[in-house]
């Protein structure tokens, strides 16, 4: 069958991160990955296990140096970005995000690695980030088991991550017979939403970048970017009152395009009739995910110091 003369067409550019065109071809732009291993400047250790060998889902998991072995940590299970598309728990930007993660808030911080589109179009992410997270919580590897607090879990991830961490707390909230994990706090650092119709406030490019990658990543969607996966503020949402957690915080930066979406989200489920309670946190004169480009900032560390407190209860 003879190619489209126009399918060699690019729909969406990430110069940095990738390019997607119209044929459904995805160019990825090569990622600096680390093995895992000891970080010498942290003392935080890590290591990879594979859940399921069919398909590929697999987890990185770090370890925090020690300060009393006898002591319980919190677990937190962490879900990259990248659009569903790119990245991974090997790339050199989570790998030092999560060992400082670990470092800082003192947590078993577990990775996961799940499977990208299109090759593995959505749901393959959320159903990889949910059984990675009853696996972390069930603490059937030794350092969770030994060091891991099962009590105390906390989900987090950044944009798409972001997204995956909401649709896991839909996922918890709708198992029936305590099927679901205990989630004690979530964390939705910069969230990746849209819908078909922008929102006031929101640039006029993004509810149509963010619909394109959406698009891509989940071809069967429903309502297109009015999907309750990617639109939980929509027509077509579920309540947000039974959202599976006990906590959450919301971050967005004050320059992302996504920051309309991530203060409507906020505000939808500090009003709603969920049980739990919801804080905010805006970073101002910063772009989408900067703290991963520029860790040593200001604006990153205190983001940092944020979540860290947020973990501690504080």
């Amino acid at each position: 069958m003879a190619m489209e003369p126009d399918a060699d067409e690019v729909v969406f550019d990430a110069p940095e991160y990738f390019r997607i065109y119209k044929s459904g071809r995805i160019d990825r732009v090569h990622r600096p990955r680390l093995p895992a291993g000891v970080d010498d400047g942290s003392g935080v250790a890590s290591r990879d296990v594979v859940l399921h060998a069919g398909t590929g889902l697999s987890v990185r998991i770090f370890l925090p140096k020690l300060q009393e072995p006898r002591r319980k940590l919190p677990v937190l299970v962490f879900f990259h970005g990248g659009g569903f598309v790119v990245e991974s728990a090997e790339s050199a930007t989570y790998h030092n995000y999560l060992s400082s993660l670990a470092a800082a808030a003192g947590v078993v911080a577990v990775s996961v690695d799940y499977r990208l589109a299109p090759e593995h179009p959505l749901p393959a992410a959320y159903d990889d980030c949910w059984a990675a997270l009853r696996w972390a919580a069930s603490a059937q590897d030794a350092w969770l088991a030994e060091h891991g607090d099962a009590a105390r879990v906390f989900v987090a991830g950044d944009s798409a991550g972001g997204n995956i961490v909401h649709n896991v707390l839909v996922r918890a909230a709708a198992a029936s017979g305590g099927d679901g994990p205990r989630i004690e706090g979530a964390i939705l650092l910069h969230p990746f939403f849209c819908g078909n119709t922008a929102m006031e406030g929101e640039p006029e490019h993004a509810a149509a970048r963010t619909a394109k990658v959406w698009a891509f990543a989940c071809p069967d969607a429903v309502d297109g970017a009015d999907d309750p996966r990617i639109n939980p503020t929509g027509p077509r949402a579920p309540a947000l009152e039974g959202l599976g957690c006990e906590r959450m915080l919301v971050c967005a930066a004050e320059k992302d395009w996504l920051a309309t979406r991530n203060r409507a989200y906020y505000d939808a489920v500090a009003a709603s009739a969920w049980r739990g309670s919801a804080a905010w946190a805006e970073t101002e004169g910063e772009g989408h995910v900067f703290f991963l480009d520029k860790p040593e900032c200001d604006g990153a560390k205190e983001l940092m110091d944020r979540v860290v407190a947020f973990i501690a209860g504080e």
